[in-house]
């Protein structure tokens, strides 16, 4: 139908957005609340549905125009049934999202991880399009990472995969979230650079992130850092080299195990300093990967943003739905008997 509406829902730590994309998948309309995880999962739920209810209203469009929503979610997931496992920094578990919006708002709803749909994102709209094998690295307080292959998102059978913030790459190190030491988490994340750099701070090595941040840990953003190095804080840049070289052995990993013809970089890290992390990563990858690989990848900055994971939410959402319906109509016209004219 040439009026139909997807939705893409992007359920974040600190926020959320719903954005209302039209039969082109141009963007009508949008709304973004904080998430108060606090306030508990059915509050939650239903500052959800709320949301979307503000996006359609500022789209201009009813439930008789909407397709589907895709709903990116944090944290584990069981993708059969649409629930959200458990969601650490709102303090949610066994949410049934997928069951509630769909009795709220009567269409399908496609529940996904957040990561995963940013890549999905990239790869109908933005850095991955036109490729086969679309693989995203993105270093933020941990390090995210999807694969879309040939179409399909990889995923186990009921389970996101590409944990490729805790593959190790070092037999010791900084431990990730998960309490692993030597992983890429650990030592290549936006947090790892963030302490390394607190420490210089203290230590007066940094004086222009001293300035612009102090020594705690939590107030140096990925801006910040990349404010030092243009400040002139040598030290901040080797620290930030350093974790290059740590994330390019997980994308060396990747293209051995997938032979991505896209590598995509992102997140807030990235995009505060592309060319210095691209160049860099780029350039340790290319010594340790096998020489019959070397012309089989290119690695590019994300191009969508923070517009990637509601995008490509919305977009696997129309997708599967296509699909679905395409199937349908096969096993229609199989099913019906020959010889109806005789």
């Amino acid at each position: 139908m040439n009026n139909q509406h997807w939705i893409g829902f992007d359920l974040g730590g600190t926020k959320m957005l719903a954005v209302v994309y039209n039969s082109k998948f141009e963007e009508v309309g949008r709304a973004r609340k904080k998430t108060k995880g606090h306030e508990g999962a059915a509050a939650g739920l239903q500052r959800i549905g709320d949301v979307i209810d503000e996006a359609m209203e500022k789209a201009g469009i009813t439930g008789e125009h909407l397709g589907g929503i895709g709903m990116a979610c944090p944290g584990p997931l069981d993708l059969k049934k649409g629930i959200l496992r458990e969601a650490p920094n709102l303090g949610w578990s066994d949410l049934p999202i997928r069951a509630k919006l769909e009795k709220r708002f009567n269409a399908p709803v496609v529940v996904g991880n957040d990561v995963d749909f940013g890549v999905y994102g990239e790869y109908c709209f933005g850095a991955g399009r036109g490729g086969r094998c679309v693989v995203g690295v993105f270093p933020g307080t941990g390090v995210g990472g999807g694969c879309v292959y040939e179409g399909q998102i990889l995923r186990g059978a009921n389970e996101t995969c590409m944990e490729v913030g805790h593959i190790p790459i070092v037999s010791d190190g900084t431990p990730d979230g998960a309490g692993n030491v030597g992983t890429l988490e650990g030592m290549a994340s936006r947090l790892a650079i963030s302490a390394a750099a607190a420490q210089a701070a203290y230590r007066g090595q940094a004086p222009t992130l001293l300035k612009l941040a102090g020594t705690d840990i939590a107030n140096i953003r990925s801006s910040q850092i990349a404010e030092a190095i243009k400040g002139g804080d040598k030290v901040i840049e080797d620290i930030v080299k350093r974790s290059c070289d740590h994330l390019a052995l997980g994308v060396v990993t990747l293209i051995h195990l997938l032979a991505p013809d896209v590598v995509i970089l992102g997140g807030g890290l990235v995009e505060a300093m592309p060319n210095l992390m691209v160049q860099w990563v780029s350039r340790a990858v290319d010594k340790r990967v096998l020489p019959s690989l070397k012309h089989v990848y290119k690695i590019r900055v994300a191009e969508l943003g923070d517009e990637a994971t509601a995008k490509g939410a919305a977009a696997f959402a129309r997708n599967l739905h296509e699909s679905t319906a395409a199937v349908n109509d096969g096993a229609e016209q199989v099913a019906e008997p020959a010889g109806t004219n005789s």
